[in-house]
């Protein structure tokens, strides 16, 4: 048998990271399959909500980060780039980066998203309501940081216009 040591952090999270998206997944199926597609968008979006709070106050702790601090384009980076390196898993084909000043850019590799195979699944994808970005967009609020989105994230992108990808626009005073 290996020890932690020999599985090393990054096998670790991976571990953990699926575990996590799994439970979500069977939480969200389950939410479906008794309360309906409306009410499980309801119900995750809740969850999210309370649970992206967390994730970034805990995050950034983690790095000695002051959430509270976050005043600048470069300290929201930097906390963005803390709660995605505990939070994103390999197998999760996103990417994301700061292209130039007070933008966030994001794009998902070959129509590749866990949540929209998942929902194409489950028969459910034309009234699913992006819980990944919306996770994203929770981390933003609780920073108290003002932006603006695309439109149409409210549902699936990938399903809306075949592909999943946008930017984020951030106000800093």
């Amino acid at each position: 048998m290996k020890t932690l040591e020999q599985i090393g952090v990054r096998a670790l999270k991976e571990h953990i990271i699926r575990n996590w998206m799994t439970h979500d997944a069977m939480w969200f199926f389950h939410c479906l399959q008794s309360h309906g597609i409306q009410e499980a968008n309801r119900l995750n979006k809740a969850a999210i909500k309370s649970l992206a709070a967390v994730e970034l106050k805990r995050a950034c702790g983690l790095f000695g980060i002051d959430k509270g601090g976050i005043d600048t384009f470069d300290k929201l980076k930097d906390a963005i780039n803390a709660v995605f390196s505990v939070s994103k898993g390999d197998f999760m084909r996103f990417t994301y980066d700061f292209p130039e000043k007070n933008i966030l850019r994001w794009e998902w590799a070959d129509r590749d998203c866990f949540a929209y195979t998942s929902m194409q699944r489950l028969g459910v994808i034309e009234r699913y309501e992006c819980g990944v970005l919306y996770r994203v967009l929770c981390w933003i609020e609780s920073m108290g940081v003002e932006c603006s989105v695309p439109a149409g994230l409210d549902g699936c992108l990938m399903h809306t216009s075949g592909r999943c990808s946008g930017e984020v626009r951030f106000f800093f005073p």
